[in-house]
C-alpha cells in the first residue's frame, strides 16, 4: 500500500462545491439551467404531494362568539304547543320517538335530532314531555294545562 492508494473514510469526504468559479467552465459542472442548477437547490419532499391530496376536514368552521365545537352539534328542531295539541290525547308521554312517529320532527344524518318546544298557540290536555328542550313561556302554558315537565 502507498499513499496515494489512500482514501479518506466517506464521513470525512466533503461535497464538491461546484457554481465557484475555476476551471469549470461556464455553468460549472451544473448543467443547464432546471431546477439543479439553481444556488440553494432542494427537491422538494414527495411527501408534500401526497399531503396536497389528502381530504382536509370540510365543512362550516366556528363562527364568531359560538363556541368551539358549536359548529357541529345537532340542529334544534321546533316544535309548537298547538302542533302538540293536535296530536297528542290526554296523559300520553311524549319524547323525541313520540314526535318522530307523527311526523313532526325527523331524523338527523340517521340521529335523534335536538327538540326545543316553543309556545305558540295553546295547550289543554295533561301531558308528560321527557327529554325535550322549552322555552320559559311554553314551560309556564304546559304546567298551567296541568302537564308535566321531565
Amino acid at each position: 500500500m502507498q499513499v496515494h492508494n489512500l482514501k479518506k473514510p466517506k464521513n470525512q469526504k466533503r461535497k464538491r462545491r461546484v457554481g465557484r468559479g475555476g476551471a469549470r467552465g461556464t455553468f460549472s459542472g451544473r448543467g443547464v439551467k432546471g431546477q439543479k442548477a439553481r444556488a440553494g437547490a432542494r427537491i422538494r419532499p414527495e411527501i408534500w404531494d401526497y399531503i396536497t391530496k389528502i381530504p382536509k376536514l370540510a365543512g362550516p368552521t366556528a363562527k364568531q362568539g359560538q363556541p368551539m365545537g358549536a359548529q357541529n352539534q345537532r340542529p334544534v328542531f321546533t316544535v309548537n304547543l298547538e302542533d302538540i295539541q293536535s296530536v297528542a290525547k290526554s296523559g300520553d308521554v311524549i319524547d323525541v320517538e313520540y314526535l318522530l312517529k307523527n311526523n313532526l320532527v325527523r331524523k338527523h344524518k340517521g340521529k335523534l335530532p335536538r327538540v326545543k318546544v316553543l309556545a305558540k298557540g295553546d295547550i289543554k290536555k295533561k301531558v308528560t314531555l321527557e327529554g325535550l328542550e322549552f322555552s320559559k313561556s311554553a314551560r309556564e302554558k304546559v304546567e298551567e294545562a296541568g302537564g308535566e315537565i321531565k
